[in-house]
Order: structure tokens, then sequence, then C-alpha cells
């Protein structure tokens, strides 16, 4: 780079833009949601120009689907990576998920976009499935007789819990835990001493 670009505040631009644009998506995209952001906002907020922001980004399609990226590249890694818990532990590691965590952001992305063929909503597409896939490999590994739907039934508990959790304003995964357990179960009747007592009730 042979000249750096002057930002909206007149501060000398360049090196770290592309990060800032990226962190100034990150908090304006979950607190006022991705459509009523603009890229006049988003530049003002990063100080950039939009000259700059265009040169690191085709367009706000774009960074809304490279916004998604960062968040969770490797599908749960501190899930799934667990080394230290049993493939039952790891399945049920994955609702614990604090009650003040936002609204999935992929879930979030696709409401708002309307659109199945924008890249944002193919790239949550394929992270949803993603974390099917995994759950469907732990499961495979615990045992489970039909690993592709537990997999399934897990994900869909998750994504459940996330949402009435955002809705209600109240936890609901340990809920969700409580009913992953049963169906854990179910799946893998060999599971003997790796079972762990379910710890809340099934609320209907």
């Amino acid at each position: 780079m042979t000249e750096l670009e002057k930002g909206p505040t007149g501060r000398r631009r360049g090196r770290g833009a592309r990060e800032r644009i990226l962190g100034a998506s990150q908090q304006l995209f979950r607190e006022q949601g991705i459509n009523r952001t603009g890229m006049d906002q988003l530049c003002a907020a990063a100080e950039v120009s939009k000259r700059t922001a265009y040169q690191h980004f085709g367009g706000k399609d774009e960074l809304v689907a490279e916004y998604l990226r960062q968040f969770d590249p490797s599908v749960l890694p501190g899930v799934f990576d667990r080394t230290d818990l049993t493939p039952r532990e790891r399945l049920l590691a994955a609702f614990d998920i604090p009650a003040d965590t936002p609204l999935c952001p992929y879930i979030a992305a696709a409401v708002e976009l309307h659109d199945p063929q924008h890249p944002a909503s193919r790239y949550a597409r394929d992270y949803k499935k993603a974390v099917a896939t995994r759950l469907a490999d732990t499961a495979r590994v615990a045992g489970a007789a039909d690993p592709e739907q537990l997999g399934e039934q897990l994900a869909l508990l998750i994504d459940g819990a996330a949402a009435r959790t955002r809705v209600l304003d109240a936890d609901a995964f340990p809920t969700a835990a409580a009913i992953a357990a049963v169906l854990i179960d179910n799946a893998i009747p060999a599971a003997g001493s790796d079972r762990r007592p379910v710890t809340g009730d099934v609320e209907g």
C-alpha cells in the first residue's frame, strides 16, 4: 500500500481498517439489526471512508456474510473438540449456553434478510447444517442407532431454546438440556456408566 487513506475524522487509515469495519458490523448488526444499519453508519463507526469499505468488501451483502463467518468458523470447537468429556457429555455440553447470550446471529440474519439466495442466508444455512453434522458425528461415536436423526433433533432443540430464551427473556436451555438427555438415552441404550443424572424437569 503506497498511500494511506484518510477516514471521515481525518485520521490516517490503512492497516486495520478491515478489522474495524467488521468490529463495527458486529456491534451495530447485533444492536439494531442488519436492515436498519446502513453503510454510512458503519463507515462512521469504523472511522473509514466508504471507498475504503468497498475496497475491503464488495458491498453490504458481502460484509454481512463475512460478519457471520467471524463468529464460529470451527463449529463449536469449545464443545465438540473437548477431550475431557465423553461423547454423550459433549452432546449435552452443547446446551451449556449462558442465558444472557444474544439471539443466534445466523437465525437473526436469516429471518431479517428474507432472501434464501443472499450470501449470508446461504452461509447461515450451511452453518446450521454443519452444527447438525457435528452433533450427528458425536452421536455416532457415542453409539447412537440413528446418529443423523439424533443430530437433527438436538440441533432443533438448540435453536428452539435460543429463540424461546430471546422471546420470553427466560433461560430455556436447562429445559432443552433435560429433553436432550432423554433423547440421547433413548438413542443410546447402551450408554451405561456414561450416563449422568438429568438435572432439571422437562416442562410442558
